[in-house]
């Protein structure tokens, strides 16, 4: 028996490598909406986004981290904030946009696209949001490059579950 879920995380695979294609606004908010059904404590839903797609911001961006050739090389970016106004506990509100990142790369991946997420580029998050012409209260969380994924054979490989199961009571 197959299940689309399982197969999308045991497929899904950090892609770095794109062909020219646009992805289409639709996918984009798509992987979005995906992001957005994530949990939050007290359902504060406290994450926001930009969509880019646009050359020129895409090549500042790029100046903000060392992986320069992985955006440059991406047809679509999702850069993924948290609205501090929205959050309640920073710790939860974390933890809420960890799980709303994951969402957004399996829903990429059950859309045929390839994605990464980008967090080396933290350490510019003031740059970024000023790149993006936004708020201060929009802090930074991560940024997904995605596109079609280049014809490439990616594999992964995991311990032994017995290495991470503390105990079975």
């Amino acid at each position: 028996m197959t299940n689309p879920v399982l197969d999308a995380i045991y497929c899904r695979r950090s892609v770095r490598e794109f062909t020219p294609e646009e992805v289409d606004l639709e996918q984009l908010q798509e992987i979005v909406r995906a992001g957005i059904w994530a949990p939050s404590g007290l359902n504060n839903q406290p994450w926001r986004f930009v969509l880019i797609s646009n050359p020129q911001i895409r090549e500042q961006l790029a100046e903000q981290t060392s992986y320069r050739k992985v955006v440059l090389a991406a047809p679509a970016l999702i850069a993924v904030f948290l609205d501090q106004e929205a959050m309640y506990d920073q710790l939860k509100d974390h933890q809420a946009a960890g799980a709303c990142i994951q969402n957004m790369l399996l829903a990429a991946e059950a859309l045929g696209l390839g994605a990464v997420w980008l967090g080396q580029i933290l350490k510019n998050k003031e740059q970024v949001r000023q790149i993006l012409a936004l708020d201060e209260r929009m802090d930074l969380m991560a940024v997904i490059a995605l596109g079609h994924p280049a014809p490439r054979q990616r594999r992964s490989q995991r311990k032994a579950l017995d290495e991470f199961i503390l105990k079975t009571i």
